[in-house]
């Protein structure tokens, strides 16, 4: 498999579950503690050697965008006043020799068109597609791990984990065979299948690596419900031509898509935070009493 260089970020969802924070804020932007939710799936890219980072956007996701630009004003103005700490954290944001590019997506017509929208940018490389709302704690990285899996086993890589059963219907489920270790070889992929058939509690969650091939199979895709493109449709294709693993990753995934998962991941990293996270431990335990 060539060099994994580029990542595809699919932020053009309206993050209506987290109305009225998202009204005017894209939901990739919500903070854990002082990072958002996007920064966290860069750094994670970066630290797995990728060098490209595509933003799949929509119209209302300036906001992204000038995150990851450099601030001028606000640079010049914390170099004058001596706040070199703070200068530090946002020439940080990103990194030297990391590019980013923009996308619009007019429509939100599912996963599948969305990474569709990047073919042009991509080209003829494998790709990782990641999804910042979930945010998983690993280290490595979840992606970095799946980017080792991707060349030892010269193939395309889902991230997955075990789900209750009675969730099945959330996730693209897939049933597959053991290779070594945490890998396995993906026989079968199912979007959101009932409980009562679906062939594993095994989850594809928020992360992927990807053949180039995929794009051809995104166009062949029938479109469900209100007229979106499923990737899992395509990566069922995909199976019958290339080999498609699945890596269980080493680590613990916050759904951040739903209240309930922000929180948790807040309170998690607030927990181990560098600057509150002692107090902020000693806050929750005296709580606890």
């Amino acid at each position: 498999m060539k060099r994994i260089r580029k990542a595809i970020f699919p932020v053009a969802g309206l993050g209506t579950r987290f109305l009225p924070a998202t009204k005017a804020t894209p939901k990739e932007m919500l903070p854990i503690v002082d990072k958002p939710l996007i920064q966290f799936a860069v750094e994670e890219a970066i630290e797995a050697g990728l060098t490209d980072m595509i933003f799949v956007t929509g119209r209302t996701k300036r906001a992204i965008e000038d995150h990851f630009d450099k601030a001028y004003e606000l640079e010049t103005e914390l170099a004058a006043k001596a706040k070199h700490d703070l200068l530090a954290v946002v020439q940080s944001v990103l990194p030297k020799g990391i590019s980013c590019v923009y996308i619009r997506q007019a429509e939100p017509l599912g996963l599948g068109h969305a990474v569709g929208c990047a073919r042009d940018v991509v080209d003829d490389e494998p790709f990782a597609v990641v999804l910042a709302d979930d945010l998983i704690d690993a280290a490595p990285g979840a992606l970095k791990q799946m980017v080792d899996c991707a060349h030892r086993h010269n193939g395309s890589v889902l991230g997955v984990e075990d789900v209750p059963r009675a969730r099945t219907r959330q996730y693209g489920i897939v049933s597959a065979t053991p290779v070594a270790g945490r890998t396995e070889r993906v026989a079968a992929i199912v979007e959101k299948p009932d409980p009562a058939v679906a062939p594993s509690t095994l989850a594809v969650v928020g992360r992927y690596i990807l053949s180039p091939r995929v794009f051809a199979l995104i166009d062949q895709v029938t479109p469900g419900a209100g007229g979106e493109l499923q990737l899992t449709d395509a990566i069922s294709a995909l199976l019958a031509e290339e080999p498609v693993f699945a890596h269980r990753f080493a680590g613990v995934r916050y759904d951040c898509g739903s209240k309930l998962g922000y929180m948790k991941a807040m309170v998690e990293f607030g927990s181990k935070h560098h600057e509150i996270g002692a107090e902020f431990a000693a806050y929750l335990a005296q709580r606890g009493r």
